[in-house]
């Protein structure tokens, strides 16, 4: 197994180098089958957790997501980067404090939003986005985790471009190592916002069949792709038809696409054998 430090350091290096991808596991089955198909990194997608635990996105609480973290920074032998929502806090300090909590998980980096969770006032005012920012930095230290500002607009229905840049550029000189703003689809856009954080990295969320794929990303600049929560609805695309079926029709052909016991038993099997690492 690499040491902590070692899958810190290159994580870093990953970013250095072309475009990659970084699919988002829910659980430790699907941790470890992504990694045997031989991606570099994973990272956690608060929407698949929270789905598997019976939870709507946003639901889950700090403790039971970095248990969460831990277990996926324990189960693979590659960088984990953890989707660390708006940090469990509002407040610069207490943001401070659990950063803390989280670079004690294990993760390679992990990612602080500016998402609010309020109704009339969605995104923090950038000042207080800023100071938020500052916060993770100091958290992190010398830990070698990399941190990555995050913006929402396009989440939260403020389709502005321009905004978008000046939080992500605000994010970059606060200290932020990656910028990523989720959402964003346009290839105008995302060259902007490549262009504008310059030379620093930037992620781009394909959480669906939107027309580009990784080499369009690599040429627009982009220096990894994450998927968010599209994995585990992929999942449960195949799950809810199948269960609907059974339960409406009381037929089973639902289950005419799923992997054979056998496939996942040999899969599983082997990856649990120490010699298997």
């Amino acid at each position: 197994m690499s040491t902590i430090a070692e899958r810190r350091q290159n994580f870093h290096e990953l970013h250095s180098k072309t475009c990659f991808a970084i699919p988002n596991p829910w659980d430790i089955g699907s941790a470890r089958y992504l990694q045997h198909l031989g991606f570099k990194a994973l990272a956690t997608t608060s929407a698949g957790f929270a789905f598997s635990r019976g939870l709507a996105d946003g639901a889950v609480g700090r403790d039971m997501m970095l248990a969460h973290i831990r277990e996926m920074v324990e189960t693979v032998d590659i960088p984990v980067n953890a989707d660390f929502e708006n940090g469990y806090a509002h407040d610069p300090d207490e943001l401070d404090e659990n950063v803390r909590l989280c670079v004690k998980t294990g993760v390679a980096g992990l990612s602080v939003e500016d998402n609010s969770g309020g109704k009339d006032r969605p995104l923090y005012d950038v000042d207080l986005a800023v100071e938020r920012v500052k916060a993770a930095r100091e958290a992190i230290g010398d830990s070698g985790v990399m941190l990555t500002g995050r913006t929402e607009c396009f989440l939260v229905g403020l389709n502005d471009i321009h905004e978008v840049i000046r939080r992500l550029t605000a994010y970059a000189n606060a200290g932020a190592d990656c910028l990523y703003a989720p959402g964003i689809r346009e290839p105008a856009d995302i060259s902007a916002v490549v262009a504008a954080v310059a030379p620093k990295p930037v992620n781009l969320l394909i959480g669906g069949a939107i027309g580009l794929t990784m080499a369009d990303a690599a040429t627009l600049g982009v220096r990894r792709v994450s998927v968010g929560g599209a994995l585990a609805r992929a999942a449960w695309g195949g799950f809810i038809p199948a269960a609907k079926e059974l339960a409406e029709q009381g037929t089973f052909d639902g289950f005419a696409q799923a992997s054979p016991h056998s496939e996942l038993q040999e899969f599983f099997r082997k990856d649990s054998e120490p010699t298997s690492k």
